[in-house]
């Protein structure tokens, strides 16, 4: 997929369209990039059009101006889907990118023909006690970085990722991550706990994988008590980023979720 961008817009995007077929909008994790989802868009790239982005700081995604914030990131993303002219998509968002896109489905819910969103947590009711743990623990995995990214890259890779491979996948994007990016995550907060749900005119999926950390096995339990019509998948030999560890797991779900929700 060529990368495309919009004027007055920090955000690269890349597009792979098919005949007649609905939109699937993917948003990646933390200190990576599009490429995560390389082995969904093979899978799915016949069957659906295709739009991925770069979260702000991150792959191609860097030229930026003063004032641009990681919490613009859903305006920009919804200019990009009136200039390619599309009215609604599936949303696909893992740990940071399940955070945007839910502020995106806060802000255009007239958008969103589904949500689905993998080792992340209700941006809309956080435990204000998970929220410091979360916010204890980032600020330790940045700590990191401003030593060494590829310390930072090698502890990061066995967080979020389960098996050897996506490991090893996840590394080889998170060491091109600039440490001058981190100064975007710092308005994170600005989303959290900023709207309450409302009734969603779409299906809500929510997951991760069973070797994920605590907190977020935890998390997902929350959510779904709030939200007891959501559809809760847990991946087994799986940890945070499950699209990357257990691709064709995840293709099937993504596939039969997409089909109840088109139906």
């Amino acid at each position: 997929m060529q990368p495309n961008k919009l004027a007055n817009s920090p955000i690269t995007y890349f597009v792979s369209r098919t005949t007649k077929a609905e939109w699937i909008l993917f948003i990646h994790a933390a200190f990576v990039n599009h490429n995560m989802f390389k082995a969904q868009f093979d899978y799915f790239k016949n069957k659906y059009n295709i739009l991925a982005i770069d979260i702000i700081g991150h792959g191609q995604s860097t030229d930026t101006q003063k004032g641009d914030t990681i919490d613009k990131m859903s305006k920009w993303i919804f200019d990009i889907l009136e200039s390619e002219s599309i009215d609604k998509v599936h949303i696909v968002g893992v740990s940071l990118g399940a955070v945007l896109a839910q502020d995106f489905a806060n802000h255009y819910p007239h958008a969103v023909s589904s949500l689905a969103c993998f080792g992340g947590y209700d941006i809309n009711n956080f435990n204000a006690k998970m929220q410091k743990e979360n916010s204890a623990k980032q600020k330790l995995m940045m700590l990191k970085a401003l030593f060494s990214i590829k310390w930072f890259a090698k502890a990061n890779k066995k967080i979020s990722a389960y098996t050897s491979q996506a490991q090893n996948e996840f590394f080889s994007m998170n060491i091109l991550f600039p440490k001058k990016s981190f100064m975007f995550l710092a308005t994170l907060n600005r989303m959290v706990n900023k709207y309450k749900t409302g009734q969603r005119n779409y299906p809500l999926l929510i997951g991760c994988g069973k070797f994920d950390i605590p907190m977020e096995l935890e998390a997902i339990k929350a959510w779904k008590s709030g939200e007891p019509d959501c559809t809760v998948v847990l991946f087994e030999n799986a940890g945070h980023c499950v699209n990357m560890d257990v691709p064709q797991e995840f293709n099937k779900t993504m596939a039969k979720f997409w089909k109840g929700a088109s139906q």
